[in-house]
């Protein structure tokens, strides 16, 4: 088959997946004997009841009993149970009897190889959901922050984002394989995995916007008729936002091949940059993902250009060339350097005061080319009349806040204008003031 460029033999892993990626195999979809009576368990269908009553799920809806209940969100046909409503409504005897793959697994890592404390289960989702959360959360610690007279509590490791991932991982699991959902828990990381790698196209690094894929279309299918997931693709979305409106670091992504891994990292939380968050809320401006991806990632380095941010927000140049404009005209946050392909863009001096961002926004801001030939112009001028020695090329690059090569093209069109000359070799070498246009 033609795979892009490449003609690959069509092999039954890749056949496998092509009926995944179309829904023709469909894991969850098969219906399984037995009588309702020994498949469901009341405590799987009350923790479902109750996990979508929190998410708003209908009224009448929920107040059904357990088969019409289970009819309505697709998961019993004829009076029939497919093994997704077994994975949502079903005791775990019975859920290991008819998908003897999926199992849980929660360890407390001590180190990369070892563990002190494990945790198995083959309970329905819902309650298998709470199950692991209560487990992270006891070991998830809380910051409190004073505002005024109000005191608020932010966790390590939000819950909203850790029940994102964690749906995530049960609902696009693929149950076939002999894998555990598995959760470890490091001192500075959490790291989830779920068997089944990316489908449908979608890679880490278009995963914030591609159209949804889903492995397992009848279980999700239920959960969005009960409103715990979505068919937006804004779980992971909302996974992110969770994160960087604290100021943390957004999860890290990676497609294993027959897995998928999400981390979460154990960040501290930027109170002024939450309260930024708040107070531009007030003022009616919401700060969506896109706009937290570029603020975020310059309270981390001093500058951000369009084929950067490109990659970070996972949008084409032209969208994100719009959306740094706007931060910059409209918002006020940015400032603008460079032109053509070599434009940029920095925090603001007051918005980077404001969110109380490392370093100095005017020392560290980028030089502009010609301002930065006027700076080394003065420099070697001074440094002539003075007696003094050269600028080293390494002296050059601090002056500048220039890396090499745009070092030695500055220089080479300043020695072409005869202002500067290189004397020595090597380490040894100094650019030294000519004269140029001042003789």
């Amino acid at each position: 088959m033609r795979v892009g460029k490449d003609c690959k033999p069509l092999t039954g892993t890749l056949r496998r997946k092509i009926a995944v990626e179309t829904g023709e195999n469909d894991f969850t979809a098969v219906v399984i004997d037995g009588p309702l009576s020994r498949l469901l368990s009341a405590a799987s269908m009350e923790k479902l009841r109750e996990v979508a009553a929190q998410e708003r799920a209908p009224a009448d809806l929920l107040g059904l009993d357990d088969e019409e209940l289970l009819e309505a969100i697709g998961v019993l046909r004829q009076g029939r149970l497919t093994r997704a409503g077994l994975l949502l409504g079903g005791s775990a005897a019975a859920i290991h009897e008819h998908v003897p793959s999926y199992v849980w697994t929660h360890l407390r890592m001590a180190s990369g190889t070892d563990y002190t404390d494990r945790a198995d289960g083959r309970d329905a989702i819902a309650v298998a959901l709470g199950r692991v959360l209560d487990r992270i959360l006891a070991h998830n610690p809380i910051q409190t922050v004073r505002q005024g007279l109000f005191h608020f509590e932010y966790r390590t490791y939000p819950e909203i984002a850790l029940r994102e991932a964690l749906l995530n991982a049960f609902c696009h699991a693929d149950f076939a394989l002999a894998s555990p959902i598995l959760v470890k828990q490091f001192s500075d990381r959490i790291e989830i995995t779920n068997p089944g790698g990316l489908i449908g196209g979608i890679t880490p690094e278009n995963i914030l916007h591609h159209t949804p894929v889903t492995r397992n279309p009848c279980l999700v299918d239920a959960l969005v008729r009960l409103r715990l997931i979505n068919r937006s693709n804004l779980g992971i979305q909302r996974m992110y936002t969770a994160l960087l409106i604290e100021g943390k670091e957004p999860p890290s992504i990676e497609d294993l091949g027959d897995a998928f891994r999400l981390s979460l990292r154990a960040s501290k939380l930027s109170p002024t940059f939450r309260a930024f968050v708040a107070e531009q809320g007030k003022r009616g401006v919401h700060l969506d993902l896109d706009r937290l991806l570029v603020l975020q990632h310059l309270l981390r380095h001093p500058e951000i250009d369009a084929p950067t941010a490109a990659r970070l927000c996972q949008r084409p140049q032209a969208e994100i060339r719009e959306i740094l404009s706007h931060m910059e005209r409209d918002l006020g946050y940015l400032d603008r350097g460079g032109s053509g392909r070599g434009t940029y863009w920095t925090l603001r001096p007051d918005t980077h005061a404001r969110l109380a961002a490392p370093g100095d926004a005017d020392r560290d801001r980028r030089t502009d080319w010609e301002a930065a030939k006027t700076r080394v112009h003065s420099v070697l001028k001074q440094r002539w009349d003075r007696g003094e020695r050269g600028l080293s090329n390494a002296e050059i690059r601090r002056v500048t806040a220039l890396d090499r090569a745009q070092v030695k093209r500055l220089m080479a069109q300043l020695a072409a204008e005869n202002i500067a000359a290189v004397e020595g070799r090597g380490r040894a070498a100094r650019w030294i003031y000519c004269g140029g246009r001042d003789r």
